[in-house]
C-alpha cells in the first residue's frame, strides 16, 4: 500500500496527506478548487518548515515530503491507482455519500475506502458501496501532523481484513489507533461535544463569561485549552453540526445543540475561520496583541 488519495484539501485533508507523505507514500490530494489546493499546499510547506526550523526533519525531508504529494482537481483521475482513499470533505452527509458513490464506480474492487468523519454514520456512507466491507472510518485528530490518536470505525459490514490493515497502517505512521463501533459522535465527539455544548450554556445561562470558564477548565481540569476557546478552533459551524447528527441519531435532548451555538452559526461568527467566535482573532485583535507585546 503506496499509493493514498486524500480528498479535500482542507485543515483535515492537508494534514493527512502531510502525515502520509512524510511517512514515504505517494499521496494524491484531491480537490474540486485550485485555490484550495494551493492554500493546502501552502499549508504543509508553512508546516514543515516550523519542524526544520525546530531540527525535528531536515531540509532534505522537507523536500521528499512535497515531492511525494501531487494534486488533482478530478476525483477520477487522483483515484485511479489508490490503495486507499481517505474521504476529508466538509461534514455533510449528501456530500459524503456522492463522493463515495462516485469511489465506487472509480476504484479498483480492492481499494480500501475511508472517511476522516468526526460523526456521520460509516454503515450509511457504505450504504452507497456495492461491497461495503471495504468501508471504513478513519477520524485523525487536528492538527493531524501532532496528535496521536486515530479513531478507526467499524461499519456494520467492514471486514476484518480492512479493520486490522488500517490499524496496522496508522501504526506505521506513528499513530495510536483505537478500535470504536459506529455509533453517533463514536468516541471522542460524544464524549467532547456536550462538554463544549455545556460550557456554551454555561456562558448563555449567565453563569460566568468566556475567560472565566475556560480558565475554570483550563486550571481546575488541566486540560490544555478552554472548551471555547476549543470550539472556535475546530469551528462553531462542525460543533454544530456534530451535535445535530448526535441528537438525531440518539433521539435524546441532551445532545442539542444550544440556542447561542445556533444564533452565532446564523450569524457566521464560526471561530478562527471566520476571524470571531468566543474570542476575536481579526487582525486588529493580531496588531493590538503585537502591540501589547513590544510595549510590555
Amino acid at each position: 500500500m503506496k499509493n493514498i488519495a486524500v480528498i479535500g484539501a482542507g485543515t483535515m485533508g492537508n494534514g493527512i496527506a502531510h502525515t502520509f507523505a512524510q511517512n514515504g507514500y505517494k499521496v494524491q490530494l484531491i480537490d474540486i478548487s485550485e485555490d484550495s489546493l494551493k492554500k493546502g499546499m501552502d499549508t504543509i510547506s508553512k508546516n514543515l518548515d516550523r519542524m526544520v526550523a525546530r531540527e525535528k526533519i531536515s531540509e532534505e525531508q522537507k523536500q521528499e515530503t512535497l515531492d511525494n504529494i501531487t494534486t488533482y482537481t478530478d476525483i477520477s483521475e487522483g483515484v485511479e491507482y489508490a490503495s486507499l482513499v481517505v474521504e476529508a470533505a466538509t461534514e455533510n452527509t449528501e456530500l459524503k455519500l456522492k463522493i463515495f458513490r462516485h469511489l465506487d464506480q472509480n476504484t479498483a474492487e480492492d481499494t480500501i475506502l475511508a472517511s476522516n468523519t468526526s460523526s456521520i454514520s460509516i454503515t450509511q456512507i457504505a450504504s452507497v458501496v456495492s461491497n461495503p466491507e471495504r468501508v471504513i472510518g478513519m477520524h485523525f485528530m487536528n492538527p493531524v501532523p501532532v496528535m496521536k490518536l486515530v479513531e478507526i470505525i467499524r461499519g456494520y459490514n467492514t471486514s476484518d481484513e480492512v479493520t486490522k490493515t488500517i490499524m496496522e497502517l496508522s501504526e506505521k505512521l506513528n499513530k495510536v489507533p483505537v478500535e470504536v463501533n459506529d455509533y453517533p459522535g463514536f468516541v471522542a465527539n460524544r464524549i467532547l461535544m456536550p462538554m463544549i455544548n455545556e460550557a456554551i450554556e454555561t456562558l448563555y445561562n449567565g453563569v460566568a463569561g468566556v475567560y472565566e470558564i475556560d480558565t475554570v477548565m483550563k486550571l481546575g481540569m488541566a486540560h490544555p485549552m478552554g472548551p471555547l476557546q476549543l470550539a472556535d478552533f475546530i469551528g462553531l459551524d462542525v460543533c454544530h453540526s456534530i451535535l445535530e447528527v448526535m441528537h438525531e441519531g440518539f433521539k435524546n435532548p441532551k445532545y442539542a445543540p444550544c440556542p447561542l451555538l445556533t444564533n452565532m452559526v446564523r450569524a457566521g461568527k464560526i471561530g478562527v475561520k471566520s476571524g470571531e467566535g468566543f474570542y476575536d482573532y481579526s487582525e486588529n485583535k493580531k496588531a493590538e496583541k503585537v502591540s501589547a507585546q513590544f510595549s510590555s
